[in-house]
């Protein structure tokens, strides 16, 4: 449950305590309404205003043949590509991997980039993580690495799916219940000017101590 809401009419912000407490922004809303773009133009932003912060995490794309989706993959920020989820493999290993859907889901593959890229390292600025959903969740050593970044004093930039039949996934509940979670819900009216609501508040968390 959030305990409290700001709404404006390009958007709505809304956080565990108030806004602009904390280090964890969330961005959530429907499938294909652009959260990916939006944080990586924020990432740009941030890169061009400060060239030296430390960015960490991944994003997350479709892999298409022939104009279909065949899957999905988790990409760093330095272009380091790994399989998340595919429709098409066939292989006896991928006969006990989990499905969501018509997609199986290669949680080796993913660990093996997405999980370094977690490690809290000295120099680190920011983390990005897109997304905090149910393929991801299937790594037991996911969301742990999450709370040790909520736990450290860097910020966390993340995206999270909308609840599907009202319901959220437990982890998605943590995460926006983390004391001074902001909260923004993206739709197709208000995502052109939500990249100026986020980035000064996160501007702001990445100047605190």
């Amino acid at each position: 449950m959030e305990l409290g809401s700001v709404s404006a009419a390009h958007g709505s912000v809304e956080s565990g305590t108030m806004a602009g407490v904390g280090k964890c922004i969330l961005v959530t809303g429907p499938p294909g309404v652009g959260k990916t773009t939006l944080i990586m133009r924020i990432c740009e932003n941030l890169k061009l205003s400060n060239p030296s912060i430390k960015l960490q995490g991944f994003y997350s794309q479709e892999i298409r043949q022939g104009g279909e989706r065949v899957g999905f993959e988790v990409v760093t920020l330095d272009g380091r590509r790994a399989r998340l989820a595919s429709s098409t493999i066939s292989s006896p290993e991928s006969r006990q991997w989990p499905a969501v859907g018509k997609y199986k889901v290669d949680i080796a593959s993913f660990e093996s980039l997405v999980l370094p890229e977690l490690k809290i390292r000295e120099d680190t600025g920011l983390f990005i993580v897109d997304e905090v959903g149910k393929m991801e969740l299937f790594s037991s050593y996911f969301f742990p690495a999450i709370l040790n970044i909520l736990q450290s004093n860097i910020p966390l930039l993340a995206t999270v799916p909308i609840p599907k039949f009202g319901k959220d996934i437990p982890a998605v509940v943590r995460l926006k219940n983390h004391p001074g979670a902001a909260i923004f819900t993206l739709d197709k009216s208000n995502r052109d000017v939500m990249k100026d609501r986020i980035y000064p508040q996160l501007a702001g968390m990445l100047l605190k101590p």
